[in-house]
Parts: structure tokens; sequence; C-alpha cells
């Protein structure tokens, strides 16, 4: 239990990193931004846990993160209180997300709704906590909605999944069809209460439904498989990097700590130079954060924008400073390939051998 809540702390944790920054780019309404982080720290948490400890932690961040960033950017382009329109697309991109991973095995319309049912609850918590502002009741209705739109959803997914291999349903239950058009119908008599629909056409209204309940949810889908599809080999690659990353982790380490020394040397040089010969360099500054700033751009070969070596002293110090970091790479980087080559070429043989199997 203790390892599953801190794998689910660790995917809430990076899911908000990656989605809060980008909502706040998008928007600056708080309620828009906490949409996006709660739907999608909640499908990252639930397909992690689902997924295990060894796999779960960077499937969840990567699902989480993208419906996260859907969720806050749909939000940010619809005024006033944007989880309707959001629900129903964001459903269908998690959704096809999951399949395009091949998390779940679709072999026929009980899968879909299982998978869907999850999401829906998945995304229905995610978007308690900013509707949670306006009242325990007012958080309450949507979340039903959302959960209520499972047999529209795995209805458009079962459609678009029947041509997959190992299907078995030769068409969709009527229980199901039966549950999509109540959803529709609810969400039409939803509309007519609150006004939404009042003075809109007929032709304009079906259109407006179709669009809706149809179009949007079929291409979030489909959009979400197309995506994950084309993800799923090019992510093989990190997992191989990261045992490459694990040999190398200790030497990256101590080459950072190396050049982060030269870097406050520097900075001491330059701050005691400028002190005793004012004028050494132009456009400097006062205090330690300033040469800090300045060393680590020079250690970079790239121009600090406010401050200029001027005398023939603080040029021969930045030219000093550069053979040094240099120096400082090329030497470490040959003595970690030596003596790291061996764990390296092992690694190397052994993914040979697996992709041979």
């Amino acid at each position: 239990m203790r390892q599953l809540t801190w794998l689910a702390v660790r995917i809430a944790t990076a899911v908000a990193l990656v989605v809060v920054p980008f909502g706040y780019a998008i928007t600056d309404v708080q309620f828009d931004v906490l949409i996006g982080a709660g739907c999608g720290a909640a499908v990252g948490v639930g397909v992690g846990l689902r997924g295990g400890s060894r796999n779960g932690l960077w499937t969840g961040i990567l699902i989480g993160s993208i419906v996260g960033m859907i969720a806050a950017l749909i939000a940010g382009m619809v005024p006033g209180n944007p989880w309707g329109p959001l629900v129903v697309p964001v459903l269908a991109l998690a959704l096809g997300l999951i399949t395009g991973l091949g998390r779940s095995a679709f072999s026929g319309y009980r899968d879909v709704g299982r998978e869907t049912l999850i999401m829906s609850v998945l995304v229905a918590l995610g978007l308690f906590p900013a509707l949670l502002q306006d009242g325990f009741i007012s958080a309450l209705g949507p979340s039903i909605v959302t959960v209520l739109l499972t047999p529209l959803i795995a209805l458009i997914a079962g459609l678009l999944s029947q041509r997959r291999e190992g299907w078995r349903d030769t068409r969709p239950p009527r229980s199901l069809v039966l549950g999509a058009v109540g959803v529709v119908a609810l969400i039409f008599a939803l509309g007519t209460a609150s006004g939404e629909f009042r003075g809109t056409g007929a032709g304009e209204l079906v259109l407006t439904l179709l669009l809706t309940m149809a179009v949007l949810p079929a291409a979030g889908f489909l959009l979400g498989h197309a995506v994950t599809t084309w993800l799923q080999p090019r992510l093989r690659v990190y997992n191989k990097l990261a045992d490459y990353l694990r040999v190398m982790w200790v030497p990256i380490g101590g080459f950072a700590v190396g050049y982060l020394a030269i870097i406050v040397l520097f900075a001491g040089f330059y701050g005691m130079l400028e002190r005793f010969s004012p004028g050494a360099f132009a456009g400097a500054g006062t205090g330690i954060t300033a040469w800090v700033s300045f060393a680590f751009f020079t250690a970079l070969a790239q121009d600090y924008t406010t401050v200029a070596p001027a005398s023939f002293a603080a040029q021969a110090l930045v030219g000093t400073h550069l053979i040094l970091s240099v120096g400082w790479a090329l030497v470490l980087f040959a003595a970690v390939m030596s003596s790291i080559q061996p764990k390296l070429d092992r690694i190397a043989r052994r993914d040979v051998g697996e992709g041979d199997d």
C-alpha cells in the first residue's frame, strides 16, 4: 500500500509540474488551471496505479500530462464555466490514449464500456476539486453527468474499434445504444432547462448536438489513439536510455560538481578583480549573484548581456576560465568513457540479444 501511495504521489506531482505552468501560460483564471491539473492528475494516477510500480510511473505521467494540458487548453479557450464543453472530448481523448498504448485489449463492447466507465470516474474526480469552489452540490451535478456519459463515449469508441483484430461483437448491444440516446436526451433537457438553447433554430440545434456529442468525441478518441500509437515505439528508446543513464549518473554528477566549482571559483576572481581594479569589467554589477551569472555564461562561451571584460587583466581572466572549462569537459569525458565503456558495451550486447529474440 505504501508503494502504491508513493507511486500516486510521484505521478500527481509530475503531472502538476507539467500542467500548471502550461495552464497559466494559457489563462490567468485559477479555475481553468485547476480543472486541467485535476483531470490530468486523476487520470494519470488511475492509469499509473493500474500499470503497477514497474511500468505505471511513466505511463501515468505521459497520459496524465496530455489529458491535463488538453483540459486546461479547452478550459482557457471557453469563457465562463467550461466543464461542459471539455468533458466529452477530454474523456474520449483519455480513452483513445489508453487504447493506443495497448494497455486495454478491446475485444468487444463490454471491454470498451468497462474502460470508459473507469475513465469517466477518473475525469469526474479530476473535475471535483475545481467545481467544489461553488459548493458540494454544484460539484456533484457535473461529476454525475460525466459518469453518465459512459454509454455515449463507449458506443463511439466501440464503433471506431470494430475493425481491430480480435473484435468479436458484430453490433453494439441494445442497452448501450439506449444509454447513449438517453445521455443525448439528458443533455438536451438540461440545456433547454438552463436556457442555453433559447433562440436556437432546430437545424442549428441538431448540428450543435451532432458536433458536440458525435464529431468531437470521435475526433478525440482517434487523436488519442494516433498519438500514443505513434509514441509507443519511440518511447522504448527512453527505456534503453535509462540503463545507460544509470551507468553514467555518477560520472555526470562528478562533472557537474567540478564545473560548478570552476564557475564559483572564477566568480570570486571576477569580483575581486573588479574590487581592486574598478572598471576592469564594463557594466559590472554588485554582489556575488551578478558574478556567478557572468561566470556561468562565460563557462558556456556565451556573452553576458550586461557585463563585458574591459581591461587586459579581465580579458586574460575570461580566457583562462574558458580554457579550464573546455579542458575540464574534454579530460573528464575521456576519463569517464574509458572507465564506463565496458559497462556500456554489456548493455549494448544485451539490447542486441533482446532484439534478436
